[in-house]
Parts: C-alpha cells; sequence; structure tokens
C-alpha cells in the first residue's frame, strides 16, 4: 500500500479529523487514526492536514518514537507535477545531546541555586535557633 502515488491533489482532499494526510518529506502519511492520540493535540494534526507537513514536523524536533509512529502511518509517496508547491528541503533532524558547553552551563547554575538555597537554609535556621533561646 505504501507504493501508491499521491498528487499535492489528492493529499488536498483528506483535511477533515475523520480523514488527513499530510506530506513529509515527499512522503504520504494517514494520520487519521492518530489524531486523538497526538501529544501536541488534534489541532497541530489538522493546521497541516493535506498539506506539505514537513517543516512543521522538523522544527517540534519529535523524537525517534515519534518517527517510528510515522512510518506506520506510511500510504504512499508524493507524485510532483508542474504548479505543486516548492518541496521542504529542510533535512531530517535528530534529536541530538546538547553540547558540552550546554549541558555544564546548567549544571554550575544547578549547582548556584542549590548553594545558595542551602546558604539561606543555613542562616534561616540560625536565625530561628537564636529567637527561641532568647525567648
Amino acid at each position: 500500500m505504501a507504493d501508491k502515488e499521491f498528487t499535492y491533489s489528492d493529499v488536498s482532499e483528506h483535511t477533515s479529523k475523520k480523514d488527513i494526510y499530510l506530506v513529509i518529506h515527499d512522503k504520504v502519511y494517514n494520520t487519521t487514526s492518530f489524531v486523538d492520540e497526538h501529544p501536541g493535540g488534534e489541532e497541530v494534526l489538522l493546521d497541516v492536514g493535506g498539506q506539505d507537513a514537513t517543516e512543521a514536523f522538523e522544527d517540534v524536533g519529535h523524537s525517534d518514537e515519534a518517527r517510528e509512529i510515522l512510518e506506520g502511518l506510511l500510504v504512499g509517496t508524493l507524485k510532483r507535477q508542474a504548479g505543486d508547491p516548492a518541496p521542504h528541503t529542510s533535512a531530517p533532524t535528530t534529536t541530538a545531546p546538547k553540547s558540552a558547553s550546554d549541558a555544564a552551563g546548567l549544571g554550575i547554575g544547578v549547582y548556584a541555586i542549590i548553594l545558595v538555597g542551602g546558604a539561606l537554609a543555613f542562616f534561616a535556621y540560625q536565625y530561628l535557633q537564636g529567637s527561641q533561646t532568647k525567648a
């Protein structure tokens, strides 16, 4: 069934919640069965239904699991014709880990917050202990 070819005209007829197709990287997906399960909500899919959703899909940075689910929804490929919108050329991205400098920056910030919080807690404790012994 994934061998079937669709034109933009074919895909553009599938835009309702009960019948929705998307084009991602020139592959056509029937996302009807996934509309209610989509973590971003059904509106996200309905907004790009019947269209090339490549850019929207890649901008979100979907997980490998999401890409596997998508492959299960594949129904065919897009057959380009004269007058069709230009293909979106963004390459598929993987969820790459953050660079070491990003991770180090976050780690230092967390330690600073813990250190300041610990110091505040210590001084508050000391203050309260001093207040109780005077009373």
